[in-house]
């Protein structure tokens, strides 16, 4: 089994771990992105209460809302990403010892080398997968009527319950958010958002620069230590992980939001605020109707849930890709000479 495929299979495994565990958080998250308001019209309800909100009037299951094609695509993420980057990388690292051996360099990796590698397994990941993030969007911020208790007096007959049950709209699955999107804009429908996300590869590509220069420190720092310490321990990945991803996400947390308005469902009529034609068009609507902090909508909340997830992400990737390596390595041990 290569290299590659053992990075990319075990994080596509780490992605699931992690989104799991975070989902609720994103889908609040998403649904704070496309909140439409004027400028200084700020939320009043934080995550928590978010939470609890969508709980008592839709269900808690409305918190996992696309859950299953959002696993489908973090696996898919995760694989394609760490697959192409495992190659990329070893090709960046074949190309330093060549240079090496000219007497340029010291045969590592930079992180210039480090930037291009992740960006251009981002772009890959991202034409590949965003059909999948454009349902998982539409999911998220579909909203259920009220609950029963919510709409009016309390029912007393069956004969009451079954009219109120009539008239709630079907379940919104997977296949209704795909005829959705089609019926919307066609194929092409199911790319809304692209260039805002492949702009967006300089978050992974910032993540795993930062990640990987703190890593490669840390090593340094072990291998010079006097201590006797064979290597780095799952607590530290996890600690990593975390900064990289709490750095990347400031700085590009305002594509995250036009992507996800872009892929959310667009209102053709009415107030013409709420619909965006395009990137461009939606960066100006949100300037001139949103300021700036329009921009940032549910930031906190994309904070914690990327973060968490990132170093839950670091830690099993890289514990499963050890215990991958572990099980090789003693299969072709016990094979006869």
């Amino acid at each position: 089994m290569s290299d590659a495929l053992i990075n990319g299979l075990a994080g596509a495994g780490g992605g699931i771990i992690a989104q799991l565990i975070t989902y609720p958080l994103q889908t609040v998250n998403t649904r704070q992105q496309t909140e439409r308001g004027l400028k200084k019209e700020k939320s009043k309800l934080g995550t928590i209460e978010q939470m609890l909100q969508v709980i008592k009037h839709e269900g808690w299951e409305r918190l996992y809302g696309g859950l299953a094609p959002s696993l489908v695509g973090t696996a898919a993420s995760q694989g394609v990403y760490y697959y192409f980057y495992q190659i990329f990388r070893n090709k960046a690292e074949a190309a330093a010892l060549e240079r090496r051996k000219l007497g340029v360099g010291d045969g590592s990796v930079g992180m210039l080398s480090s930037l291009v590698v992740a960006a251009l397994s981002g772009c890959v990941n991202v034409l590949f997968t965003n059909p999948i993030w454009v349902v998982v969007t539409r999911m998220q911020t579909y909203k259920k009527n009220l609950k029963k208790s919510e709409s009016g007096p309390e029912l007393s007959t069956a004969q009451d319950e079954a009219v109120l049950a009539a008239a709630e709209p079907p379940p919104f699955g997977t296949t209704h958010a795909i005829q959705e999107v089609y019926d919307e804009a066609g194929v092409l429908g199911f790319w809304r958002g692209v260039f805002p996300t492949l702009i967006m590869v300089s978050n992974p590509s910032m993540q795993f620069m930062l990640y990987e220069t703190m890593l490669k420190k840390l090593k340094q720092r072990r291998a010079l230590s006097k201590k006797d310490n064979s290597g780095v321990t799952a607590l530290e990945i996890f600690l990593l992980g975390a900064l990289a991803k709490l750095g990347a996400t400031v700085m590009t947390y305002p594509l995250l939001v036009v992507k996800s308005r872009l892929q959310a469902k667009q209102v053709t009529t009415g107030d013409k605020r709420h619909h965006y034609k395009g990137t461009s068009d939606a960066i100006l609507k949100m300037i001139r109707y949103e300021g700036l902090y329009g921009f940032y909508k549910g930031m906190g909340t994309k904070i914690v849930q990327s973060v968490l997830a990132a170093a839950v992400l670091f830690m099993i990737k890289e514990e499963l890709v050890k215990g991958a390596r572990f099980l090789l390595t003693n299969k072709v041990k016990s094979k006869p000479p």
